[in-house]
């Protein structure tokens, strides 16, 4: 059985557990990291030299970095992957944006506004890194104008991570300025239960 090791209040085992529920996976989920601890034990490290979760163990083979779980199992399991192999490139590339851009600027927003207490928020920086998630996502919306999904008009893997993303940006940016297409394809992820149950469901902490 597919194992995972990861709290469920990460976004980035957030990600591998949305993904697993839309693919209906049997899996097992083992609390790790912070306050869990077990990250640092030997045999976690043996399996993820860099002590962050998530990280599975699937049939032998053992993977972190959460969007590339997220396209093994897409893959391994035929479910939530374009079968061409242009668009399974798109998928790539938009989960790797989510990291390079998007990422960028909504992790320093959350890091700040919800990691850091009061008095030890540098809101010069925290108003920055919103900047930047705002013009991420005018880049997303632009690109949602175009199709239904991130890569298509099919939900496919690509839209976990950018839409855990989205909803920390929608929380913790309330003032962002309204974008038609993102907001539309937000409230589809919203009326996916696996999004509710391994996202919305789950405080921001």
């Amino acid at each position: 059985m597919l194992k995972v090791w990861g709290r469920n209040n990460s976004s980035n085992v957030q990600k591998v557990m949305w993904g697993i529920a839309e693919m209906g996976i049997p899996h097992e989920r083992i609390d790790a990291g912070r306050q869990f601890g077990v990250v640092n034990e030997p045999a976690y490290r043996a399996k993820n030299p860099n002590g962050l979760v998530p990280t599975i163990e699937d049939d032998g083979v053992v993977l972190w970095e959460s969007n590339a779980i997220l396209r093994h199992l897409a893959r391994k399991h035929g479910k939530l992957m374009p079968a061409a192999l242009a668009d399974q490139a798109r998928v790539d590339m938009w989960m790797d944006w989510q990291q390079t851009v998007l990422g960028q600027g909504v992790g320093p927003v959350f890091l700040g506004l919800v990691r850091t207490p009061p008095e030890q928020r540098d809101m010069a920086a925290i108003d920055k890194a919103k900047q930047a998630a705002i013009a991420a996502v005018g880049t997303l919306d632009a690109e949602l104008e175009k199709h239904m999904f991130v890569v298509g008009n099919t939900f496919t893997v690509a839209d976990i991570p950018i839409g855990i993303m989205i909803y920390r940006y929608k929380t913790l940016i309330p003032e962002a300025p309204a974008r038609a297409n993102v907001d539309r394809w937000y409230a589809a992820m919203q009326a996916r239960p696996a999004f509710r149950q391994h996202v919305t469901d789950i405080p921001l902490t």
